[in-house]
């Protein structure tokens, strides 16, 4: 396959997360999964992507660019709460034997990708389930409004600091 990471220097981390969100993405919508990237959580952290399901759960998939990405990031475990399922979302050069073996795995070439792993089902409790909803949709529908409406949105947000 022709893949920009494997054309010419490595790419930087950060085209690379950028490539293995892309391809993800795709990934999700392949599958009838609906993504949201850089969810923020009630926790006060932001998943990479939460996916919601045609079954109604609710996958969270952390995009990894390199080792030292995933070594550094101990916050991953904490996703388990917001979600029914745990991905990590990796490009070829990656060393998988990093991933743990209780969470999914995806690999990204270019815009290509294969899931690896299956992640095992953790359900969240329904109470759980109806807030993430519902804070997914807010989340979803107000991105949604601010791309059909760029001025008002930030006309909007230029009140909302104000205040």
């Amino acid at each position: 396959m022709n893949n920009w990471i494997t054309r010419g220097a490595p790419a930087a981390p950060a085209e690379r997360t950028l490539a293995i969100c892309r391809a993800t993405t795709r990934f999700c919508a392949l599958r009838g999964w609906v993504p949201v990237p850089e969810m923020p959580l009630p926790n006060g952290r932001r998943a990479d992507i939460l996916a919601l399901l045609p079954d109604g759960d609710f996958a969270i998939i952390e995009v990894k660019s390199c080792a030292r990405d995933y070594l550094s990031d101990g916050k991953w475990p904490g996703y388990r709460e917001f979600c029914d399922r745990l991905y990590f979302a990796v490009d070829l050069e990656f060393p998988q034997h990093l991933i743990p073996a209780d969470t999914g795995l995806v690999v990204a070439e270019g815009l290509e990708t294969a899931l690896l792993r299956e992640a095992p089902a953790h359900p969240l409790a329904p109470a759980r389930r109806k807030a993430l909803l519902q804070r997914y949709a807010r989340v979803a529908a107000g991105r949604l409004a601010a791309l059909c409406d760029p001025e008002a949105h930030a006309e909007l947000r230029a009140a909302l600091r104000v205040e």
